[in-house]
């Protein structure tokens, strides 16, 4: 088996995905935060996990690369 990336609408993620932004910076996404900051085209992924808490910003209508994992 071996992971690769796949560029995806923002919209398209689901809690579970493991997400990398244009920052380097990946993210399990536990939880989806709409309208971030009160602003309804921004939403952020959050990973709050035992070992980190992370708030990624995104354009809803952006693209955002999702880890995958081929057979």
């Amino acid at each position: 088996m071996s992971d690769g990336w796949k560029s995806v609408p923002v919209s398209e993620v689901r809690v579970g995905d493991v997400v990398r932004a244009q920052t380097g910076d990946e993210v399990v996404v536990s939880r989806i935060e709409e309208a971030f900051m009160g602003i309804p085209s921004m939403l952020a992924f959050i990973e709050d996990t035992p070992g980190r808490w992370f708030k990624c910003p995104q354009s809803v209508d952006g693209q955002i690369e999702v880890k995958v994992t081929a057979a």
